[in-house]
């Protein structure tokens, strides 16, 4: 997981009535479709999810971080019955993959693999076979996961990066996947992982990979990753010159220019783009564990599609995928939010339920137990959602899980579509940079109403598509559930003809044309930020203060205090790696600032998330890792105790002090 305290507020997400929708005078919401059930757990046990096996008898097995293993007992609540909670085994080095496999449990914990089994069956593991081992350096980052099962049987592992200061690989393999077969021979699979804590396979056998923002990744992302390919962080490779190592790239091999990853990636042979990316803080902040749909249509109208976990953001995101010229690529979509701590692992049931693990112990989320353990159950009602979305030789396809309005389908006042990427660099995240307005030239609504052709004026490869349809409505006059996705764009499908704009074209409407190709944060003016001592003050501010940044999202200083119409000097050294601004709000706005700083969106970045509040007294801008900013005000004539917080997304709730003006 990432080393920094994940977010712990409320989040909004961008453009989405979020889990509101109105059908026939009634308000829907996400519980209409799909309800989180709570799987109480005994008094005393915390159940901090490392791991779960579904087993075949319909037992639920997890491990906890704390090193035990449990078997549940009717864990879908059968006749409304309690479940029942076994120890099955103990004393295990955090444990953070489960696996059922030949009637034997598999467990991946720090160092090893382990081969759990009850010979004189009493519930209880008697055997703990070290199946295999990997050196380690004692590192508290080195998180290991596994085991995945691919169709050839061999097992699918993968290692976290150490963490000192930025990602290293200080023991041989880390930041790998790999693979061991029926004899405990290991094959490195695949290199360049930072955080790899979900990973799985496919309906057809293709192994994904989920990565959360750290350096070297811009944003959270999806990735398809094949043997011998590189996802994107160069500290593995100290290992690539190993004579079994699949992958030949070299640190050296590794541009730190700026640019987006898959520019990159074009000149730099061996390096695996994101299928799908997950915009930060709009898409979660803390990607956890993948899922495949393979239900049939048992849990609800998403057959093939994926389910990925958020452990920051306490929710589950939905993923659409397409191939095209043999490469993977798709959107984004919120789906279910609200669950009680941070999502880790996720199975399915054998009732074709989803199974939920949280754990938030130093990862914080923004539910708000410590740990959890729930059930998403599919009501068997459909929602109107954007079901996909896809590329066309001019655009995207747009599908709908219902019949769309036509009218509404037709309009592009309906749609909105930005296109942006991240920096691929060292550094630990990124803004979101090269953003530009996508307008519409074409609008064609399928004959069965569920999906529209949108041509378009402008389709970049390798950056994300923001496709908003906040206008739309069914033919029953629902609004959509989440009117938002984010389409990443690797391959252009040719297959899927322009539309003809002598009948298609649109007239009507036209964005606001906006290209920020910059690749600096911006630089917003604003009376409230001051950065030039008044000349009135005759050289001397009344106080002098320094804030720093600590890791875990905090300032190092908690409590600042100064005199009411004092003249005041604020020095922000962001001696993090991450982007932080200094915001200064009045006494008990703290909350509706920083989730108005949410909101802001894709817009944010442009005005360093500040938001246009007469809650925001003062503030910087938004400032670069290893940067200083001084900003110069008049304290409050008002005594109160004032908050001083940051307003990225994802820090506010977390990252705050008081300024008591006395």
């Amino acid at each position: 997981m990432k080393l920094y305290i994940k977010n712990i507020g409320l989040i909004l997400l961008l453009f989405c009535s979020v889990s509101e929708t109105i059908a026939q005078g009634v308000l829907k919401t996400e519980e209409d479709y799909y309800r989180i059930e709570n799987i109480p757990t005994p008094e005393g046990l915390e159940m901090e999810v490392g791991g779960m096996a579904v087993l075949p008898d319909g037992r639920l097995a997890t491990t906890t971080r704390r090193g035990d293993v449990w078997m549940i007992n009717n864990p879908y609540m059968i006749n409304n019955t309690r479940p029942t909670f076994n120890k099955y085994a103990e004393g295990l080095h955090e444990p953070l993959g489960l696996n059922f496999i030949d009637n034997k449990l598999w467990v991946t914990q720090r160092g090893e693999v382990t081969v759990l089994e009850d010979v004189d069956g009493d519930d209880r593991a008697d055997v703990y076979q070290s199946y295999y081992q990997w050196p380690l350096s004692g590192n508290y980052h080195q998180y290991s996961y596994g085991p995945v099962l691919m169709p050839d049987g061999k097992k699918l592992f993968t290692l976290n990066l150490d963490w000192i200061g930025h990602g290293s690989s200080q023991s041989k393999w880390r930041g790998w996947m790999l693979t061991l077969d029926e004899n405990g021979k290991m094959e490195p699979w695949a290199a360049g992982l930072r955080s790899p804590a979900g990973y799985m396979v496919n309906d057809v056998g293709d192994v994904f990979y989920a990565e959360n923002q750290g350096d070297w990744v811009g944003s959270g992302r999806m990735t398809h990753l094949a043997k011998g390919d590189f996802a994107g962080n160069p500290e593995s490779l100290v290992w690539s010159g190993e004579p079994n190592s699949p992958v030949k790239l070299k640190p050296e091999d590794i541009p730190d220019t700026g640019e987006p990853l898959f520019d990159i990636a074009q000149r730099v042979p061996g390096i695996k783009p994101p299928a799908v990316w997950f915009p930060h803080t709009l898409m979660g902040i803390s990607t956890s564990d993948i899922v495949q749909d393979v239900s049939k249509g048992k849990f609800g109208p998403f057959e093939g599609q994926y389910f990925v976990g958020d452990q920051g953001h306490s929710t589950i995101m939905r993923v659409a995928m397409e191939k095209v010229n043999g490469v993977y690529q798709g959107a984004c979509f919120p789906f279910v939010e609200g669950f009680m701590s941070g999502i880790l692992r996720m199975r399915w049931g054998l009732d074709n339920s989803m199974f939920v693990g949280m754990t938030s112990r130093g990862w914080s989320s923004t539910g708000k137990s410590k740990f959890g353990l729930q059930r998403l159950v599919w009501s068997g009602e459909v929602p109107f959602e954007i079901k996909a979305i896809k590329s066309a030789s001019d655009g995207f396809i747009i599908e709908f899980t219902k019949e769309a309005n036509k009218s509404a389908a037709l309009n592009p006042a309906s749609y909105d579509i930005k296109s942006f990427n991240y920096k691929y660099h060292h550094t630990y995240g990124s803004p979101i940079i090269n953003q530009r307005q996508v307008n519409i030239k074409g609008i064609s609504l399928a004959d069965d109403g569920k999906s529209v052709h949108v041509a378009v004026d402008s389709m970049r490869l390798g950056y994300i598509f923001g496709i908003t349809a906040a206008g739309l409505e069914s033919v029953e006059q629902e609004e959509l559930l989440h009117n938002v996705g984010y389409f990443t764009l690797n391959s252009v499908n040719k297959a899927v003809a322009a539309l003809d704009l002598s009948k298609y074209a649109v007239t009507s409407h036209e964005h606001h044309k906006m290209d920020m190709t910059t690749t600096k944060v911006v630089d917003i003016v604003s009376e409230k930020r001051v950065n030039t001592m008044p000349e009135s003050w005759n050289g001397q501010a009344d106080v002098n203060i320094t804030l720093g940044t600590k890791p875990g999202l905090k300032f190092d200083k908690t409590k600042i205090q100064v005199k009411a119409g004092s003249t005041v000097k604020i020095t922000f050294n962001n001696n993090d790696d991450m982007l932080h601004n200094l915001v200064i709000v009045k006494p008990n706005t703290v909350d509706l600032v920083g989730q108005s700083a949410q909101n802001m969106g894709l817009d944010g970045a442009d005005k360093a998330y500040i938001p246009d509040s007469d809650n925001v007294l003062y503030h910087t801008g938004l400032m670069q890792p290893e940067s200083s900013e001084s900003i110069y005000f008049t304290a409050p004539l008002e005594k109160g105790d004032y908050t001083f917080v940051c307003t990225f997304p994802g820090h506010y709730t977390l990252m705050q002090g008081i300024l008591r003006v006395r």
